[in-house]
């Protein structure tokens, strides 16, 4: 028996395959350093949150744009690659973890320069 369920190594091998299409076979040139950090499916697996990171704050909203134009090509590469019934719906998200990360390190390293 796997310790994980479906859901989660489902998860993984779509995080992997979606990085890799993203970074082989999307062709734009406005596209900057992005790393898929992130997918989460719904307990149905038909709807996969993609979430990323972008280098350039400044370009995250034309990101979202390229990617979202891009999701048939991104779905169908993925039904290409991967052995399921059925393949999620994508939805690209910004992941705001890691701003979150670098917020809660500031404040403590605030904390530690006042003791």
């Amino acid at each position: 028996m796997h310790p994980y369920k479906r859901s989660q190594r489902l998860s993984i091998l779509l995080r992997e395959e979606i990085a890799d299409i993203i970074m082989k076979r999307i062709k734009d040139p406005r596209l900057g350093f992005i790393t898929v950090t992130d997918v989460e499916l719904s307990n149905d697996l038909k709807i996969a949150k993609v979430f990323i990171s972008v280098l350039k704050d400044e370009d995250r909203d034309i990101t979202i744009e390229i990617l979202n134009s891009a999701k048939g090509l991104i779905r169908n590469e993925v039904s290409k690659r991967i052995r399921v019934k059925f393949i999620p719906i994508i939805e690209f998200m910004i992941d705001k973890s890691i701003e979150h990360g670098f917020r809660i390190d500031k404040l403590l390293k605030e904390i530690r320069e006042k003791e």
